[in-house]
Order: structure tokens, then sequence, then C-alpha cells
């Protein structure tokens, strides 16, 4: 009991009771990168314990690795989606160099990425003139730079299949354990209840 209680964290400030000491020791901090927010990760940490409450010290081993690969495949879709902003901001750019000279392709390229409206206007006719829409950039974009959102999924695929292992683990472990039980009780109760030869018949037979 005292191990599931130290495996449920509540937020950042009970960061110690998310594992017992020496496990807590083990897994370290977070590997978090550069913008995301510990509170969040502590604040799904604390969700996905309470929804598979780990009974012992090897589901919350296996429960940390769900929670970290998981944030893992979270976290390579929003880079993927950041790589193409950043991309489809260079086509812009590319689109518009030949007629407003670098500088001004640049500027306006930027403001676009940074949602300004009048640069989202001046794209926008410009692309309706030629019978195009931001799809088609962002489509552009995409088949220029197919390997790097290859290697993207391939990593996101990894990460979810690694997630999805553990949590099978998790599911076995826990039927193993259902299992042996089962089982121990089972001769239990087969050695309690063993029918004994009633004490008359055997008096009858020494007779």
């Amino acid at each position: 009991m005292a191990t599931n209680r130290s495996l449920k964290a509540v937020g950042p400030a009970a960061a110690a009771d998310v594992a017992p000491p020496g496990e807590q020791d083990f897994f370290g901090p977070p590997q978090l990168i550069e913008g995301e927010d510990p509170v969040a990760y502590q604040a799904f940490l604390s969700h996905v314990t309470a929804a598979v409450q780990p009974k012992n010290a090897i589901e919350g081993f296996l429960l940390r690795d769900v929670v970290d690969l998981t944030w893992e495949a979270v976290r390579l879709r929003r880079l993927k989606a950041s790589r193409l902003r950043t991309l489809a901001r260079e086509t812009v750019n590319e689109m518009f160099e030949p007629s407003l000279g670098y500088a001004a392709a640049i500027e306006l390229s930027q403001r676009w990425a940074r949602r300004e409206p009048s640069a989202l206007k001046k794209v926008t006719r410009y692309l309706a003139g030629s019978g195009l829409t931001v799809d088609s950039v962002m489509a552009q974009t995409l088949a220029s730079n197919l390997d790097d959102f290859e290697r993207f999924d391939r990593l996101l695929a990894s990460a979810e299949a690694r997630r999805n292992s553990a949590l099978h683990e998790i599911d076995r472990h826990r039927t193993e354990f259902g299992a042996a039980l089962r089982a121990a009780a089972d001769r239990i109760e087969d050695a309690e209840f063993t029918d004994v030869e009633p004490l008359d018949s055997v008096k009858l037979s020494a007779a």
C-alpha cells in the first residue's frame, strides 16, 4: 500500500511522491527540452499514474516508460509541425524574391509566418492569381523536404511502438501475477477440501 501511494504524483510540488526514493533517484528529473513545461509533464504523469494504479516497482518503471514515450511522441508531432511551418516560410520567401527582391521577400515571409493580417492577405492574393492556395505552399514544402518528414514519421512510429510494448508488459505482468495467484489459491483449496475416509468406515474395515 505504501508503494501505491508513493507512486501517485499530484503535481510538481509532489515530485518526490511519484516513486519511492530509490526509484526517484534512478529515473532522475524528466528529460525535457527547451520550451517544455515541467508542470504539464508532472500533471500528465499524475493522470496516467491515477489511471494505471501501479501495484509495485516493476509496474512503476513500466509506467514511467509509457509516460516518457508518450511525451516523446507528442514532442515529435509538435516539432514536425514546427519544422513544416519554418520550411513553408522559406517557400513563401522563394516565391516572392524574384518580384520583391531578397530583403523585402524575407520581411514578407516573416510577417506571413507571424500571421500578420496584411501579409496573409498579400500572400493569399498572389496565390489566388496563380490558381493556388496556402495548401499548395504546404504541399510544395512537404514534397521538397520529404526525407525530413519521413525521418520524423519513423521516429514517431518507434516511440509509439515502444510505448505500446510497455503497456503490453504491464498487462502481461498483471495477467501472469493473477494466474499465479489463482493457481496458488486453487492448490490451497484442493488441499483443504480433500476427501477423507469417514471414521466409521475405518472402524468397520478394521473389524
